[in-house]
């Protein structure tokens, strides 16, 4: 399925702002993207296996909040990062 990639994680991504990624759920499109991308599942995913809190994901344009949302080949995933910072 496609995923989009924010500009702050595309140093994973070798700059690419859309990659292709396997999964039937979201848990295993980000184990995926780390397989390809290795590091980019931390930014994302914590210690304790939680999604980030400055880490939105937007399946088919509805905002998901949880890892073991399930997808399918034609899904289109967005990543969102929040910035801050002062």
């Amino acid at each position: 399925m496609r995923v989009h990639i924010p500009q702050p994680l595309r140093s994973y991504t070798d700059r690419e702002s859309e990659v292709e990624a396997d999964g039937g759920t979201l848990a295993e499109l980000l184990l995926d993207l780390d397989r390809r991308f290795p590091g980019l599942r931390f930014r994302i995913v914590d210690e304790q296996d939680g999604l980030r809190p400055h880490v939105k994901f937007f399946v088919n344009r509805e905002q998901v909040r949880r890892l073991d949302v399930p997808l399918t080949p034609s899904d289109e995933v967005h990543i969102f990062q929040a910035l801050s910072g002062g």
